[in-house]
């Protein structure tokens, strides 16, 4: 190379080695202070790239078990209510087998009292933890977590299904509505409908008046035979009137030696109930506020029964003459008895029940008059059955109205004193099994979430890692590239004053001249 004083390539070749030395530096400082090996894209651009995904990943995760956790949350208190609601419908399951035995004697409007309120805090519990029906849990419940495959929403959500009828928790939901443990009976809605309501406090009944019920009762004579009685039941309301709770009072006081007990129904009127046989008529009050509408009937339908007044098929009775006969067939288990009426024991309806509950005393079935007192009335605990099997038409008389089989009523559950406790006992299991589920449902979801939550944070834990990898830098090289890049940044300014100086030997050559 020639010696020349135009251009100074060794310092030109010092300068730039100067300025990738200082870059070099620069670049190290920035990755040192910053933690970062990339701190913009140009450092490394696939790099940043795949690392921006990580990041992604990592924030959604991070949130997604944000989610999750607000999820379990909320699950685990609508839990702690369905814990509660346990424990309610165990009380009410207390209730209900208290009222249901027939021996009980207190006073099953009080167990109701207490059995309605828990209803309604069923109820109030359900919408607070927001599982009452069409509440804001009673839905498909979908949390949105996050993952890998987080374009797919059937890999990034986890759902908890509580939809439906049979996740909601109040008294509809749990099938337990309109159940009671009050004592039951026959309503007084036959004939004319009976509307009064006892069950309205703010009425005094029969003020200085009275209002009898008239009742024709199977009662036990001598040898056990079974007689028609007639039996009226007054109620007087005195100088200040009666509570619909005292009226039911001053009914049992009257009837409890007939082994008929009143009480008020689920829609508040009069109803009557027992084993015994017995129909029932209400007379007129002698004045305002009466127990029950005039003229209203029942017959006892806690029994199995076949009467024209049940409309179950039999016609008025009409007193036997001449030599018209009526041949009639019984079955139970107890056996078969055949009963026939003429105009010697028949040719009144009073005569006609003699004949009947003689022939039949032993067999538990009991003949009594309808509410009217038209026609006859049959009523037994037990299944029985009814066949008319022969008639002679001559002369008049008449029991079932033709020849063949008669049909005959079942009883109705809510007639009986334990009826509707027994029926809400039934339902409450069932209420008991439905809220298991749901419980199910809801422990299931919770460890659904816990479960997507570990795999998130490991998730989180591995993105990051990974996105780290490719975007920290490792600061233990970068310290080493810091020395270095000092040491050569200082070697080449000394690189540069040597190469600088360089052409000023030159001069040496001309000072000889």
């Amino acid at each position: 190379m020639s010696l020349s004083i135009q251009t100074n390539i060794a310092s030109l070749d010092a300068q730039n080695a100067i300025r990738i030395n200082t870059q070099f530096q620069n670049d190290t400082i920035e990755q040192l202070s910053s933690g970062y090996r990339i701190n913009s894209s140009a450092d490394d651009a696939a790099g940043l790239a795949v690392a921006n995904q990580y990041a992604g990943q990592t924030a959604q995760l991070t949130q997604g078990v944000l989610n999750a956790n607000n999820a379990i949350s909320g699950l685990q208190i609508a839990d702690g209510g369905l814990s509660n609601i346990s424990t309610i419908l165990n009380r009410l399951q207390t209730l209900a087998t208290e009222s249901a035995s027939t021996t009980f004697a207190g006073n099953r409007a009080t167990l109701n009292n207490e059995y309605q309120g828990l209803l309604s805090e069923i109820n109030r519990q359900a919408a607070n933890v927001n599982l009452n029906t069409g509440g804001s849990y009673n839905t498909n419940l979908v949390t949105y977590i996050g993952g890998a495959n987080a374009n797919s929403a059937a890999d990034a959500q986890v759902s908890v299904n509580l939809s439906g009828a049979a996740n909601a928790v109040d008294i509809t939901g749990l099938g337990i509505a309109g159940t009671s443990v009050l004592g039951g009976g026959s309503e007084l809605t036959s004939g004319t409908l009976n509307t009064v309501r006892l069950d309205n406090t703010a009425t005094q009944f029969l003020v200085g008046q009275s209002q009898a019920l008239d009742f024709h009762i199977g009662v036990a004579g001598v040898g056990g035979v079974i007689s028609d009685q007639d039996v009226a039941i007054t109620v007087n309301g005195g100088a200040s009137g009666l509570t619909g709770t005292e009226v039911v009072s001053n009914l049992n006081s009257q009837l409890s030696q007939y082994g008929i007990t009143a009480s008020i129904a689920n829609d508040g009127t009069l109803q009557l109930g027992g084993t015994t046989a017995f129909s029932v008529q209400t007379a007129a009050a002698t004045g305002g506020n009466a127990i029950a509408t005039t003229g209203s009937e029942a017959i006892n339908t806690a029994n199995y029964n076949v009467s024209s007044f049940s409309g179950a098929g039999a016609a008025v009775f009409a007193d036997f003459t001449g030599t018209q006969t009526e041949t009639a067939v019984f079955q139970n288990g107890s056996g078969s008895t055949t009963v026939t009426l003429n105009a010697t024991n028949a040719d009144n309806i009073t005569d006609a029940l003699t004949a009947l509950n003689t022939a039949l005393s032993g067999t538990g079935i009991s003949a009594v008059k309808d509410a009217a007192g038209t026609s006859i009335s049959f009523q037994s605990t037990n299944v029985f059955s009814v066949n008319e099997t022969g008639q002679v038409t001559t002369g008049t008389g008449n029991l079932f109205g033709g020849v063949g089989a008669v049909t005959v009523t079942g009883p109705a559950s809510s007639a009986t004193g334990t009826g509707n406790s027994i029926q809400a006992l039934a339902q409450l299991e069932q209420a008991v099994t439905n809220l298991g589920l749901t419980q199910g449902t809801v422990g299931a979801g919770i460890n659904k979430l816990n479960y997507a939550v570990n795999l998130a944070q490991s998730q989180i834990t591995n993105f990051s890692a990974a996105e780290s990898g490719i975007r920290d830098a490792n600061v233990a090289a970068e310290a080493a590239n810091l020395t270095k890049a000092q040491v050569l940044q200082q070697a080449s300014l000394a690189a540069l004053a040597q190469a600088n100086s360089a052409p000023q030997a030159v001069l040496s050559l001309l000072q000889g001249h």
